[in-house]
């Protein structure tokens, strides 16, 4: 016993680079339980509603976990700055594994959609935690690299979720579909505990928690948010459960920015605002969240009503964006290198602009591949887009902005989604009226094709519908141009690590 032998290769002794590894094969678990979640579920609806009756309600399932991750993004954000992301993470984990392992133990509807939202209080900490910790592990020139695999995961997940909860709905029980979480949280979590280091940071000691403003965020973001997703849906725009809900929102509001401009620690600051490149790039994926809503909610009905395709084939034309997405994000960084992060992005969303507005002058009615090739294009053009956005900015703040900045960014565009759901299915239901001559929306008119009644003015109908949907979002792509072009720094600022 002469001596302590250095370590090697050999040890029982991780290296740095082992234990990144392993935090990054943790993180892409955890993204995939957050990705797969929503996709998962869908292909379950009617085992669950079959099982558990509440049919009239059952939008909520998506709805509540929804509002719930949108919500809680920025407080979830300023609290890894304050505390750190380990125990953000792992608390967030524990309360997404705590939610899913109570959604498969529901007993009617309403216990369901109540611990979905539980699900959802933890969905929020994994999705910006998770991108946040990605800026942490590697330098900006090793970014694009875990990105890429996180687009990936996404990919994936948007492809193997619906076929995934479809066979545990008919061949086991849709509440494996909840339990399928537990073990892949529970490795997640390990790895995250036993391989996450952070240094120690003497500002988490004294940090004062904005609690009152994390309370305002959340309940103004609930009424805003709710009115938006049930508006139209639930009840009728002008009603007085919507004027309600906006009215509440509005004097939320004001609260906020009275609790918040008071705050010494505030959960959203000031400077995500006065800061250029922050601002421009929260409106600009604001704008993307708006657009992304043309091919998720309104393609797969077009590939079925108007193209005649089978649901699994429909889903297929969705789905091939999901291939080009991720592809294009790994080879964005040779382009953002070359021309900086805002000409990258500025040429992917441009591109994404002249895709959306050609998909109306798609012939009637046309084949499965001229969309499938659309969206293939729009994978590619808004892989290049996104994430060029996404590491400028969180290469432009230092380690303690970092989770403030990630979660306002990603707030946008969740909003933006919010937003562009409530927006075009209002345009795309006055458009249906308009053509068949009398009140009608996209669902009802959906349905009766499905039960035969297949007029061929209703899929033309619906063809249009789809069409000036795409133009919106042909014109939400615009939008994101020109904020880039005039908000966006040419060069964004990038501190060194």
């Amino acid at each position: 016993m002469g001596g302590t032998r250095p370590a090697t290769r050999d040890s029982a002794q991780p290296t740095a680079a082992d234990r990144r590894g392993a935090v990054v094969a943790a993180l892409m678990l955890a993204m995939a339980l957050a990705a797969l979640d929503s996709t998962i579920v869908s292909t379950a609806v009617p085992q669950i509603v079959g099982d558990l009756g509440g049919f009239s309600v059952f939008s909520w399932l998506f709805s509540g976990y929804l509002l719930a991750v949108t919500v809680t993004l920025p407080v979830y954000g300023k609290l890894s700055d304050t505390f750190g992301r380990k125990p953000v993470l792992v608390a967030g984990a524990v309360l997404f594994l705590l939610g899913s392992l109570l959604c498969a133990l529901a007993w009617n509807m309403a216990a369901l959609i109540a611990f979905r939202v539980v699900q959802g209080l933890g969905g929020g900490a994994l999705q910006g935690t998770v991108q946040t910790l990605a800026a942490d592990l590697y330098p900006l020139e090793e970014r694009p690299r875990i990105q890429a695999r996180l687009s990936t995961v996404w990919a994936v997940s948007a492809v193997a979720g619906p076929g995934l909860g479809g066979v545990l709905a008919a061949y086991a029980d849709w509440r494996w579909i909840f339990l399928v979480n537990l073990p892949v949280g529970a490795v997640a979590l390990w790895l995250i505990v036993r391989h996450l280091h952070e240094p120690v940071r003497q500002s988490a000691e004294r940090a004062r928690v904005d609690w009152a403003g994390a309370l305002a965020v959340f309940a103004c973001g609930g009424a805003l948010l709710t009115a938006l997703v049930q508006g139209g849906v639930a009840w009728p725009w002008l009603s007085a459960p919507s004027l309600t809900l906006f009215g509440a929102g509005l004097a939320l509001l004001v609260v906020v920015f009275a609790v918040e401009h008071r705050a010494a620690e505030p959960i959203i600051p000031g400077w995500v605002w006065r800061r250029r490149t922050i601002a421009a790039v929260n409106l600009a994926l604001g704008a993307l969240g708006l657009l992304m809503v043309a091919p998720t909610v309104f393609l797969p009905t077009y590939a079925q009503s108007v193209l005649g395709l089978a649901p699994v084939a429909a889903g297929f034309v969705l789905s091939v964006w999901t291939l080009s997405w991720p592809v294009s994000a790994a080879l964005s960084q040779h382009v953002y290198r070359r021309i900086g992060f805002r000409s990258t992005a500025m040429l992917g969303i441009g591109t994404a602009a002249l895709v959306l507005f050609a998909f109306p002058f798609l012939p009637y009615p046309g084949q499965a591949w001229q969309p499938a090739l659309l969206m293939l294009l729009l994978g590619a053009a808004l892989g290049l887009f996104q994430l060029p956005l996404i590491v400028g900015v969180q290469s432009s703040v230092v380690w303690e902005e970092r989770g403030t900045a990630t979660a306002s960014i990603l707030f946008c565009r969740q909003t933006g989604q919010t937003v562009g759901a409530a927006l075009f299915g209002a345009v795309a239901n006055g458009v249906l009226a308009s053509r068949l001559g009398g009140a009608g929306d996209l669902d009802s008119v959906t349905r009766a094709l499905d039960a035969g009644a297949a007029p061929e003015a209703t899929r033309r109908a619906i063809a249009d519908a789809v069409h000036t949907v795409y133009l919106g979002a042909g014109c939400a792509a615009a939008l994101a141009f020109v904020v880039l072009l005039v908000l966006a720094p040419r060069r964004f600022p990038v501190l060194k690590d």
